[in-house]
């Protein structure tokens, strides 16, 4: 049974900062493409930063660079996104990712999804 975990959403003030987790069994990560995605409230679902198994690179929406890290722990089958410098725009639901696609280089949807993961930043 294929699934995705996240947790680790939250209030937070802004320029705080928050660690989300996406936890996977079924599968492992590095099998393909795996990130996160978000949606603000009216907005439609975005990329936010993903790593691909073709250059084992990660990639950050350009909204985010500098702000925002993910990392894996290959051992625990987890994918973290460690979230720096919070504003109020970033106030989104988070969704970890799994088989992500492509529309040339920009991340579009994805195979497999977790539960999102509410993150709501305060001014």
């Amino acid at each position: 049974d294929v699934q995705l975990q996240a947790s680790g959403g939250g209030l937070v003030q802004a320029g705080g900062s928050l660690r989300l987790s996406c936890t996977a069994s079924g599968f492992t990560f590095d099998e393909n493409d795996t990130g996160w995605f978000r949606q603000a409230p009216g907005k439609e679902r975005e990329g936010v930063s993903w790593v691909r198994k073709s250059d084992s690179n990660t990639y950050y929406a350009d909204s985010v660079k500098g702000r925002f890290t993910i990392s894996s722990d290959n051992a625990k089958n987890t994918v973290y996104l460690q979230m720096n410098s919070l504003k109020p725009e970033d106030t989104a639901v988070y969704y970890c990712a799994h088989d992500i696609y492509f529309l040339g280089a920009t991340p579009v949807g994805a195979g497999y999804w977790g539960r999102g993961t509410l993150v709501t930043v305060s001014s």
